[in-house]
C-alpha cells in the first residue's frame, strides 16, 4: 500500500498558519484531508478556527488537536499515537496536514516518521515554513547581525536577546518550501531583502512562494514528495549532536475568559494598548459579542489586530470569550488580566 503523504506546516506565532490551512480546506479539490493541530496554550483555539470551513474535505472527526505542549516535545506520548489512530482508520485520509505550534522545532517531528509503525505507512511529503514577510522586513526575526543591530537601535522592543532568531533558523533549515506570507504589507525592495535573508538560511533548491492571506495553490503546497524523513542529515539544526530534549521556558502563555462583550471597540482598544505596553507577541481566540449570533475571531500579531465573524454559535457549544495571550518569559499576567477585566463579559455559569 502507498504511504499517506503528510505536510508539516511550521512558522512563527502569527505567520498565518491557520489562515493557510483554512484556504487549503476551502480549495481541497476533492481530497480528504486530516489535520493534526498543535495548539500552544490551554484551549484549542486553532482547532475551532478550522472546524466547519469545509466539512466534505475535512470532517470534524479528522481534526485532531494536541494541546498538551509543544509537538516536538511530546512526540512519543502524543503525536505518534495520534498518527497511528489516523493511519488505522478504514478510510484513510488522502493527505495529512500537521500545523505545529509557533515554538516547535521541525526536525524532531520529521524524525518521528522513522518510527517503525509510522515509517511504512506515512511519509513527510514536505516541510513548509510560513514566514511573516512584514515582520521579517521590519527586522523582528532577522538573523543577520548587522540588520538585527540596526533594528534594535530603531525599536526598543528589540533591545534584548531573543531565542526567536534561532527558532527562525530551525524552521528555514528544515523546510522544503518557504511561503512568504503577508507580502501585500511590504514594498518590492523590502520583499527582495526578505527573500535574500530567507535564501541564506535555506538548503539549495528550496522554493520560495509569495502569498497574501495564506492563499497558496493546493497543487503547489501538497505533492512535493520530499520524503523528508529519509534525508534528515541535509537539514541543519542547532540541536544536532545534542540531547533531543528541549524546553520553551523563554515563553509564557495564558488564557483570559469572559462572556458576552458589550463594547467591542473598547476591547480592541484595550488589547492594542496592552500589547504595546507589555510586548505581547500573539493574541488569538474567539469573542462572544453581545447581541451578535456569530462568534468573532480575533487574531493579533504585535500591534496588528484582525477580527472577523466566522460562523454562528452552535447550540451545543458554550457561548463565551476565550483569548490565548502569548509572550516571552516574564509576561505580566496579573496586569494583563486586570487590564481586560472590565471589558470582558462575565463568564457564564
Amino acid at each position: 500500500m502507498s504511504k499517506v503523504p503528510t505536510t508539516v506546516i511550521t512558522g512563527f506565532l502569527g505567520a498565518g498558519k491557520t489562515t493557510l490551512i483554512r484556504h487549503l480546506l476551502q480549495n481541497a479539490k476533492g481530497r480528504r484531508l486530516a489535520l493534526v493541530i498543535n495548539e500552544f496554550g490551554d484551549i484549542g483555539v486553532d482547532g475551532e478556527l478550522v472546524k466547519g470551513c469545509n466539512d466534505e474535505a475535512c470532517p470534524e472527526d479528522d481534526i485532531v488537536e494536541l494541546a498538551n505542549g509543544c509537538i516536538c516535545c511530546t512526540v512519543a506520548d502524543d503525536f505518534l499515537p495520534t498518527m497511528q489512530k489516523l493511519l488505522d482508520r478504514e478510510h484513510k485520509p488522502d493527505h495529512i496536514i500537521i500545523e505545529t505550534s509557533g515554538l516547535a522545532l521541525p526536525k524532531p517531528l520529521v524524525k518521528a516518521f522513522q518510527w517503525p509503525d509510522i515509517r511504512t505507512r506515512a511519509t513527510v511529503d514536505g516541510v513548509v515554513a510560513l514566514i511573516d514577510a512584514d515582520a521579517v522586513a521590519a527586522g523582528r526575526f532577522a538573523t543577520d547581525e548587522a540588520a538585527l543591530a540596526a533594528a534594535r537601535a530603531a525599536d526598543p522592543m528589540l533591545d534584548h536577546e531573543s531565542p526567536l532568531e534561532e527558532l527562525f533558523e530551525e524552521q528555514l533549515g528544515c523546510a522544503d518550501m518557504v511561503v512568504l506570507n503577508k507580502t501585500d504589507l511590504v514594498d518590492a525592495d523590502a520583499l527582495a531583502r526578505v527573500e535574500t535573508l530567507v535564501l541564506a538560511e535555506t538548503r539549495p533548491g528550496v522554493k520560495i512562494v509569495r502569498a497574501d492571506h495564506g492563499a497558496v495553490d493546493i497543487a503547489a503546497l501538497l505533492g512535493i514528495t520530499a520524503a523528508a524523513e529519509d534525508d534528515l542529515d541535509s537539514r541543519p539544526s542547532h540541536i544536532d549532536g545534542l540531547a533531543e530534549d528541549h524546553d520553551h521556558d523563554d515563553f509564557d502563555s495564558f488564557v483570559v475568559t469572559g462572556g458576552d462583550v458589550a463594547d467591542l471597540d473598547a476591547l480592541l482598544g484595550r488589547l492594542a494598548n496592552l500589547i504595546a505596553a507589555h510586548d505581547v507577541l500573539r493574541v488569538k481566540g474567539m469573542v462572544a459579542v453581545g447581541g451578535k449570533p456569530s462568534r468573532l475571531v480575533v487574531q493579533a500579531v504585535g500591534p496588528r489586530i484582525q477580527h472577523f465573524y466566522d460562523r454562528a454559535w452552535q447550540a451545543q457549544e458554550a457561548r463565551r470569550t476565550q483569548l490565548v495571550v502569548i509572550g516571552q518569559k516574564g509576561l505580566d499576567r496579573a496586569t494583563l488580566e486586570a487590564g481586560l477585566a472590565d471589558v470582558l463579559g462575565t463568564v457564564p455559569a
